[in-house]
């Protein structure tokens, strides 16, 4: 077995304690907005000290035509890991490597009708926030016992791929 180096001189491995999801994206404020209500967070409050992020940016000196590169949401219940946008000049290249998963059906405990009536109502709700369907996977289960599988994939407004089960 190979030994590790690196971080051993240090005494120990350092570990993640908090995560957070990062957007590439050519609106932060937009794809923002759209995330927090699909995930039912809110916009990070600004810094202590402001009551605006206007007024901490203004305070900062950062000019106008800067204030959409970035924008963040946080869980209000402080469970879920921040999700900060960050604006690029770059168009998304294609399928995501990454996407997010939104389980909103009860899992395999709820009866398929209701994990379909659970999806289906909350993919209406994503189109009407300006999401795009892309895909529905209704496969029946595979061997007695088994469940079937029932998702659907949407886009972002700007194209990020996610599925609702």
């Amino acid at each position: 077995m190979k030994r590790r180096t690196g971080l051993l001189r240090f005494g120990a491995f350092l570990a993640a304690t908090k995560t957070q999801v990062v957007f590439d994206c050519a609106d932060p404020d937009r794809l923002a907005l759209f995330w927090k209500e699909a995930l039912h967070y809110k916009v990070q409050d600004p810094p202590a000290g402001f009551a605006t992020w206007e007024a901490a940016l203004r305070a900062w000196k950062v000019p106008e035509d800067e204030w959409n590169s970035t924008s963040a949401i946080v869980d209000p219940e402080g469970r879920g890991p921040r999700i900060f946008f960050q604006q690029m000049d770059t168009p998304k290249p294609g399928k995501n490597r990454l996407h997010l998963d939104l389980n909103v059906s009860g899992g395999y405990a709820a009866s398929p009708k209701t994990r379909r009536l659970q999806v289906d109502k909350e993919v209406d709700r994503l189109l009407g926030l300006g999401a795009t369907k892309q895909k529905v996977w209704d496969e029946p289960p595979r061997s007695e016992g088994e469940p079937d599988e029932y998702w659907v994939v949407l886009q972002d407004p700007e194209g990020n791929e996610f599925c609702v089960q």
